[in-house]
Parts: structure tokens; C-alpha cells; sequence
């Protein structure tokens, strides 16, 4: 029996509303909006109303006719009306778990769509437990972890897994990626991850299964564990290292492999694991990078237990609203390699690849095309208008995003066919 669904909320004001919109990636959404909203209706929003002039002011001639809409964080009040009052809510705000709760509880009373570029882990599983069954009962989609963590990796091992049926017909068992980036940090992702240690989330953090469903068996946890110390990986020709976003990265991907399984997705196999890492190259010279890099994670991941270490990053990383420099978040970039294994040892490639640097201009297109999928083609994502719950990047949008991804400009090989859709179109999620 299809499941039922409360009837559709009245139109509102807005199509979608940019939250935190004055914060250093929130600046950069605005822009982005500004060229690529088209005929949307759509508002920033904030605490501060001249800061969100001036945002909207510096964006150009295309984010002149958006809305302005004042919520702070802790006004509960005042987050109902905007969610009430929008189909779609984007949000920069970090960190979540300190500044997010209020709102995404306004979004599901609501019934609006909601998408972020948090990375907390912790908070995400908070969220699930809260919200997930409501939000699945009312076809409200939760999309946290729609930027650079963790769309690249969520949706590239989504494209691999279902090239392995499509063209093999086997089942994936296993998918690795790896990581060359070069970019810089900006202040709110400093302060997420701190504050993740400050609210005693590390131990949920390290969990491999922190994000997967309670109701699925027994784990292999060897053949889950966060890769540590570096290697010389055959399949990617070159020395590797534990990827610092990882951690987050992988809880995704099980998220995504665990919902579309159990809803009958034949593109994953029991036990499908997934792990990243970094590559630093051949010869000895990779070797030596691996080690330094395997070390430097090592010892940055126990420093930070430590408040005294914590106030050192504080001084001197950057704070919120800070991040690179224009110049240098144009000249970075990202490319993550994908392999996947089927059930009979077949092996498909991939790839994502971007200009850009990646925690700030990569994490604005994933995260305002996300926006976008939700506010223009929601007849056309994965289980169409019915599909709700706290949901990742894959199970969320899955083709629709990566064609959107692609006009914009981002390598994402192997490509889905129409054909993919009938693995995951209509399946409904637990």
C-alpha cells in the first residue's frame, strides 16, 4: 500500500530562504543565487538586517529583488514563520549543533524542505533520531551534508555502485575514493569541528556506524574501520593517507547504502563497505608525505581533546565570517577518484573533479544546487513528492543532482542513465 501524505502546505512568500546568509560561505550563496535563481522567489536571512543589505547590495543586480528575513537562531518564534513561509530553507549557519536545532524543528512542523553544509556527524544523528520518522511520514526532505562533506563522495559512490549494475549487473560490494584537494579553511568549519570536541560528540564521531539505521544486523566493524596510518593502494597507483573528512565523509555513505539497500535498491550488496583516503603521491617521496600526513591526523585528532589545544586553534585559525582570500579559493581545486568492486570482482572507475577550492567554492554549488533541485524539480527527484525523512545528498536528489552538478561545470563520471532511476525511484525509505 503507497504510503499517504497530508495535503501540501499553502503557497508561501518564498520559494527558497538562504539562512545565515551574512556568514563567509552564506556570502558566497548569495552570489551564487543572484546568477542562477532565475525566476524564484527568494530571501536571505539572518539576525541583522543592514548586514544582510549589504550582502544582498554586494551580490548584484540579480539578488535586488530578494527578501530580507530577520530569525536569530534562538528565537524559536520567529524560525516558525520563516520555515511556514518558504518551501526550501538553505542553511550556512555553523555550527549546527549549537545554532541548527531550532530550525530544522521548524522546518519539519513546517513541512518545508531543508538543506545544509554541516559536517557534524553527531548532530546529524540527533537530527535522525528526532525527526526522521515524522519528516518520512510527511514527505519532508532533511538533507544535511550537502557540501564538500559530503556530496562528492556520497554521490560518487552512488554513480559507481549502480555503473556496476547497470553495465555488469553485479551488486556492489565495496567502494574506495581518494582524495587530491587544494584549498584553504574558513572560520565556521573551524568552529564546528571544535566545538563537536566541546560538546563531548568524539566518541558518536569515531562510531563507523553512527548514521546507519538502528533496525540494520550485526556490523563487521574491522571491515568498516576509519583507515589509519599510510599505505601503497594498487588500485589508485600511488601512496595514500587517512583523509581527515573521512570520518564524515563514510557515515554518509553508509547512511545512503543502509536506506537505499533496505528499500530494495539492488545496487548494494550485504556488507557494502566504503572507505576514503588521501593521495600524496609515488615513489618516496608519496611514501614520506603519507607518513607525515598520517601523523599530522593523528596528532591533531588528540591535541584537540585538550582546551588548551583548542584555544591555540582558536588564536590561530580563522574565526567565523573568515576564510581565503578570493584569489585563493579560485585557484583551488579538488578531484576524488572512485573505484568500486562488484560481487564478482569487477571493477568500475570514477571520478569527481572541480575547480574551485573545495570547502568554499566547490560547497556553495553543491549546496545552492541542492537548493535548487528541491525548489525546481521535486516531481523529478528520487520517489518523487513522497519521499521524506532525514535523507543524504544520494538518497535526497541522486540523478537529478548530478546532472545538475554537471551543467555547472563539475566532473562527475561514471554518468547514471534514465535507466538508474528504476533502482531508486519509488522505493520508499524506512
Amino acid at each position: 500500500m503507497s504510503p499517504t501524505h497530508p495535503p501540501a502546505p499553502p503557497e508561501r512568500r518564498h520559494d527558497v530562504v538562504l539562512y545565515g546568509a551574512s556568514g563567509f560561505v552564506g556570502r558566497q550563496t548569495v552570489r551564487y543565487f543572484a546568477q542562477h535563481a532565475g525566476a524564484l522567489r527568494w530571501a536571505l536571512a539572518g539576525r541583522d538586517a543592514r548586514r544582510l543589505a549589504q550582502v544582498r547590495d554586494a551580490a548584484g543586480p540579480g539578488a535586488a529583488g530578494a527578501g530580507i528575513v530577520i530569525a536569530d537562531a534562538a528565537d524559536a518564534a520567529a524560525l516558525g514563520r520563516l520555515a511556514a513561509d518558504t518551501r526550501v530553507v538553505l542553511s550556512t549557519a555553523g555550527p549546527f549543533a549549537l545554532h541548527g536545532d531550532a530550525l530544522v524543528d521548524a522546518c519539519v512542523a513546517a513541512r518545508t524542505h531543508y538543506v545544509d553544509i554541516t559536517g557534524e556527524t553527531p548532530w546529524v544523528r540527533r537530527i535522525v533520531d528526532r525527526h526522521h520518522a515524522r519528516a518520512a511520514r510527511d514527505g519532508t526532505r532533511i538533507v544535511p551534508c550537502c557540501g564538500f562533506d559530503s556530496v562528492p563522495s556520497d554521490l560518487g559512490a552512488w554513480c559507481a555502485a549502480h555503473a556496476l549494475l547497470r553495465d555488469h549487473g553485479e551488486a556492489c560490494v565495496e567502494v574506495k575514493a581518494c582524495f587530491s584537494l587544494r584549498g584553504g579553511l574558513n572560520g565556521g568549519t573551524v568552529a564546528s569541528a571544535l566545538a563537536m570536541y566541546e560538546a563531548g560528540d568524539r566518541v558518536a564521531f569515531e562510531d563507523p556506524f553512527l548514521l546507519v539505521p538502528d533496525a540494520q544486523p550485526a556490523r563487521d566493524t574491522d571491515r568498516h574501520a576509519d583507515p589509519r596510518g599510510p599505505r601503497l593502494d594498487r588500485d589508485f597507483d600511488a601512496w595514500v593517507a587517512p583523509f581527515f573528512m573521512g570520518p564524515v565523509n563514510s557515515r554518509v555513505v553508509r547512511r545512503s547504502a543502509a536506506l537505499l539497500r533496505a528499500a530494495g535498491d539492488p545496487a548494494y550488496a550485504a556488507g557494502f563497505a566504503y572507505s576514503e583516503r588521501l593521495r600524496t603521491g609515488r615513489g618516496a617521496a608519496g611514501a614520506l608525505a603519507a607518513l607525515v600526513a598520517s601523523l599530522g591526523t593523528a596528532a591533531a585528532g588528540l591535541a584537540l581533546r585538550a582546551p588548551a589545544a583548542r584555544a591555540i586553534a582558536r588564536r590561530l585559525l580563522p574565526a567565523p565570517g573568515l576564510g581565503p582570500t578570493e584569489r585563493a579559493m579560485d585557484e583551488g581545486s579538488f578531484r576524488c577518484e572512485v573505484m568500486a568492486r562488484g560481487e564478482r570482482g569487477t571493477r568500475v572507475r570514477g571520478r569527481i573533479v572541480a575547480r574551485g577550492d573545495p570547502g568554499n567554492r566547490a560547497t556553495t554549488v553543491f549546496a545552492c544546487e541542492s537548493a535548487l533541485a528541491l525548489a525546481l524539480q521535486a516531481d523529478r527527484l528520487p520517489g518523487a513528492a513522497g519521499r521524506g525523512g532525514v535523507l543524504t545528498p544520494a538518497t535526497a536528489f541522486g540523478e537529478v543532482l548530478v546532472d545538475r552538478l554537471h551543467r555547472a561545470g563539475i566532473v562527475l563520471e561514471p554518468q547514471p542513465t534514465s535507466r538508474d532511476l528504476r533502482h531508486t525511484v519509488g522505493l520508499p525509505l524506512p
